[in-house]
């Protein structure tokens, strides 16, 4: 509640057992990986609140984030507020998911702590922490123990706790986000959490 203080405290009692015991499991065990593992996984969810990918886009948004894929203002048009065919065509044909009229754009499209996405992870994830996440995605938003090590499974994979041992806030993000967005919200979390450490 401290490294969150905007979140709810049903949302910090949904995660917090699964949270403890993945953790552990995955040797995010020390202050400063803790600190940094939650400073994302805080970013990512919105502070616990979302457990799925909002693709609520309005048309500007669409050209403004995703411009490669709506060229144009009646492009965008078309798609806006229909999260289901930005998914579909967002992510078709790439992360291991077929073409847009698959359905596995939306199907696999972002869920859980670090908003997991793309065919390829769901089915290498499943295979990993043994829960059939590839078949019934929507255990990353009902089922906290699936989330969380989803979220330690990305994280372990990209290698994540090494650059938390360096303290190097800016790599973490580009691991997990391509880029550096949200860096300011991500470091401000990173302040909170290690306050919380005292680091």
């Amino acid at each position: 509640t401290q490294i969150m203080p905007s979140a709810k405290s049903e949302d910090i009692d949904f995660y917090l057992s699964a949270l403890n015991q993945q953790m552990t499991k995955y040797h995010i065990n020390t202050p400063l990986r803790i600190s940094h593992f939650i400073a994302q996984i805080a970013h990512e969810s919105g502070a616990f609140r979302y457990k799925s990918e909002n693709l609520n886009y309005s048309a500007k948004a669409l050209r403004s984030v995703f411009g490669k894929y709506f060229p144009t203002d009646d492009i965008a048009q078309a798609c806006a507020r229909k999260p289901e065919e930005i998914a579909n065509k967002v992510y078709a044909d790439r992360m291991g998911n077929g073409n847009s009229e698959t359905g596995e754009g939306w199907k696999y499209r972002g869920r859980g702590l670090i908003q997991l996405t793309g065919c390829d992870n769901y089915r290498q994830c499943a295979k990993d922490i043994a829960v059939d996440i590839e078949n019934d995605p929507d255990l990353l938003i009902h089922d906290a123990e699936s989330a969380v090590a989803a979220a330690c499974w990305f994280w372990d994979k990209r290698k994540l706790n090494g650059y938390a041992d360096e303290d190097d806030l800016k790599q973490i993000t580009r691991k997990i986000n391509g880029g550096y967005h949200g860096l300011d919200d991500r470091a401000a979390y990173l302040k909170r959490a290690k306050e919380v450490f005292n680091l």
